[in-house]
Order: structure tokens, then sequence, then C-alpha cells
């Protein structure tokens, strides 16, 4: 998957740009010829400390302080923008609940303006970042993301062969700030014997941040149009997080909150029907393009088997505890900023 001359002389912008992922794709693409990258967010504050953390690379980026909800804004920021990596979303579960307006505002109108702005001007690809939450949706966090997911794939059709879209879907990141792993460590910093949990039948996707670049990246490099990528990942237990992060815990079950699953999809039985695997990941076609083949899906794939679902609970890869426990030593103490920060 080595297309570093795709980035020669091209210019990258990534809205929520401030997030861990757009920390961690800033130095993916640094290691290529690419011309500039443009960080587009609203908060000057994480701005000013992402430039200082990348004041040797200055001269190839620029920060646009901006908000996905401004049209205007993003209609200037796309300007000479050869790819866009949508990664802005409000996306805290419980707060979107309650603030249902503010998430239709960013998550749903933000879409629309970034596909017209691409279009308009003339932007090549846009990646758009999406959650397994987007999956038969109870919670208004993921009906917003389902309603841009389906946005970004229409777009593509009435882009007319110009802008291409692809959406990426994955799980939760291991370690983002407002993640579970955080919160558990700051209660046990804090003296704390016991660990607060929903339900003891609760599992997740996790993905490490650099699988998700790893996803982005894949993409970008290799995306059509109208798909959406998926990476085989694995699910864990919430009980077997816990103790990893503290194995003396005492457990408390507090009930599944206004909007949570106990399980999570990843792809539902209708979406097999124009799935592929490519070995590592998968690939969802527009169902048009899975029925032929030969003009639009991508060489190297198998058509999955007819009901095939890809859930948390019965998933075939899992992260035991000792697994967990290995992996809490290569988290930071200090989590970096939540993938796909607030627009």
């Amino acid at each position: 998957m080595d297309q570093r001359g795709l980035y020669t002389g091209k210019t990258i912008l990534i809205t929520g740009g401030t997030g861990s992922l757009g920390h961690a794709l800033v130095r993916r693409f640094l290691k290529t010829d690419v011309r500039r990258v443009i960080i587009y967010s609203r908060d000057e504050f994480k701005q000013y400390h992402m430039e200082q953390e990348f004041a040797a690379d200055r001269a190839r980026l620029r920060f646009f302080i901006g908000d996905v909800r401004d049209r205007q804004r993003l209609y200037r920021a796309f300007s000479g923008v050869d790819y866009v990596i949508h990664a802005a979303a409000l996306k805290h579960v419980h707060l979107m609940e309650y603030n249902p307006h503010e998430a239709v505002q960013t998550n749903i109108v933000g879409a629309m303006n970034i596909l017209d702005a691409a279009i308009d001007r003339g932007v090549k690809k846009v990646v758009a970042l999406s959650t397994d939450k987007a999956v038969n949706p109870v919670n208004l966090y993921g009906a917003t993301k389902l309603v841009s997911d389906k946005l970004f794939r229409a777009a593509h059709a009435y882009a007319a062969g110009g802008t291409q879209f692809v959406v990426v879907r994955y799980g939760n990141v291991v370690g983002s700030r407002g993640s579970v792993i955080p919160f558990f460590r700051k209660l046990t910093a804090q003296g704390a014997d016991s660990l607060p949990i929903t339900d003891r039948r609760m599992t997740r996707f996790w993905i490490t941040l650099d699988h998700s670049v790893d996803l982005v990246v894949r993409a970008l490099e290799t995306g059509g149009g109208g798909e959406v990528f998926l990476s085989k990942i694995p699910s864990c237990n919430i009980t077997d997080i816990a103790h990893a992060v503290n194995p003396r815990a005492r457990l408390v079950e507090t009930g599944i909150r206004p909007g949570e699953k106990l399980h999570e999809v990843m792809l539902t039985e209708d979406e097999a029907r124009s799935t592929f695997d490519y070995g590592d990941h998968y690939v969802i076609y527009p169902l048009a393009y899975a029925e032929s083949q030969q003009d639009h899906v991508r060489p190297g794939g198998t058509l999955v088997p007819r009901e095939f679902r890809y859930a948390s609970d019965t998933n075939e890869q899992w992260l035991s505890l000792v697994d967990l426990t290995m992996l809490m030593t290569e988290i930071p103490e200090e989590a970096p900023l939540a993938v796909g920060s607030h627009a």
C-alpha cells in the first residue's frame, strides 16, 4: 500500500485536526512529499499547542480556526486543497442525548457543508470518519453519523465523476481522552477501591490509534468513491478493561446509560450483500457496484457469506485480560485528545 507519490505536491486538510487522530495523521503525512497539511478546528488553544509540537515542520503546516457549521469559512479553507480528512464531530453519546440540536448542526449540517465545499472547490477526495454506533443506531450520536455517512455516499454519485467520497468506520480508539481507560485510571489514582461499569456483559470493538490511521490512509489511497472501509479489529469485555487498569478493584454495575448498547455492530447482514473481504479489512461497496464487480470492485477481495454479521459479541478476534494488561503499558498516562474532536 505504498503510494507515496499520491501525496507529492498535494495539500491535505483535516477537520477536527487537533484531536489525537489529527496529530497522528499529521505525523504520517509529514513523512511523505506532501506540500501542505491544514489543520481546521475551532479550538485556538489546541491549535496553539499543536503548532508548538510541530514547530520543526511549521513550513508545511497551516492552522485554520473555523467551524464545520460555517459554510463560507469552509469554502475559503478548501481553496487549493486536494484531499480532506473529515474527523470533526460532536461524539459523546450521553451529552448528545441532551443536546440533540447541537449534534445535528455539527454532524449533519456540517457534513453537508463539507461535501458542498469539496465539490465546488474541486477537492479530489474526501475521507469521512464514522463509527460503529452509526450501525442500527440507538442514540442520537449514532443517528447523526448514519445520516452523515449516507450524505457522503450519495454525494459521490452526484459529484458527477469529480470529488470522490469515502467513509471509514471503526470502534473505540484505545486510550483516547473521553474513553473508559483514562477514566478508570483517574479513579484508581484517586485511591478508589472500586470501578463503575455499566453491565458486566458489555463488549466493545477496540482499535489502536496507529491502526485507525492505517485505515484512513488505506481509504485515501485506494478508495474509488462510495465505499465504507472497515478494519478487522478485536473485541474485549468491559470487565477485562477494568481489571487490566486495576486488578484489585471491585466492580460495581451502574446500569446502561441512555443511548448505550450492550454490544456494538460494525457490519449488518444487509450490508453483507455488497461487502468484500480483503484479508485484514472489509469494504462495503454500493450495492450496484457489487453487482458489476469488474467495473467498480477493487481486485483481491471476496464477497462475504450471506447473512454475515460483524458484531463485538460474536467477533472471532478477542483481547484477553493478559492482552489488555500488556496494552496498558503502551498507553500514556496522559491520554491524547479524543479522535474526532469537536469541529
